[in-house]
């Protein structure tokens, strides 16, 4: 392959990286935002046991906690969903998954390598990822973004 192949090759790729910039955030945001949509939705409908599995894990004050936790996976995961306000609602669901880590799933993680292989740590990692670099250009944060620099 000769030098100018490689630079064509380079360009390509760069390209294509371009045109595919808006799928890796939009496809984290809808696996994430759904996950937490449904999850704190049907925590919701069910505090009663939420509240008792809260308590049985030794999470303090479960009465309090439960309904937090599900209303924030709900509310913050609908916003993830959509991409608005992505940054500010991935932070709250990091929270919700690091207390999951070290209540409910402290006994799947021996090293920490074990993480790697549970649902949860990789949610925490889509959303660092959000929280960093924001929902993406195909988001309610990129149109309301455009629509103010209009304006300005």
């Amino acid at each position: 392959m000769t030098f100018s192949a490689v630079q064509r090759l380079e360009h390509g790729v760069a390209l294509l990286e371009q045109r595919l910039a808006w799928l890796p955030p939009l496809l984290a945001r809808v696996t994430v935002g759904a996950v937490f949509v449904q999850s704190g939705w049907g925590k919701l409908h069910n505090l009663d046991r939420v509240v008792a599995y809260f308590a049985e894990l030794g999470i303090p004050a479960p009465q309090l906690q439960a309904p937090l936790a599900a209303a924030t996976e709900f509310v913050c995961g609908l916003l993830v969903l959509l991409g608005l306000g992505t940054r500010a609602a991935a932070l709250p669901l990091v929270v919700v998954m690091c207390v999951a880590l070290s209540t409910a799933l402290a006994d799947r993680i021996g090293e920490p390598t074990d993480l790697f292989a549970l649902a949860e740590f990789c949610y925490i990692v889509l959303l660092v990822g959000l929280a960093v670099f924001g929902a993406g250009p195909v988001s309610l944060d990129a149109l309301v973004a455009r629509r103010l620099a209009r304006r300005e």
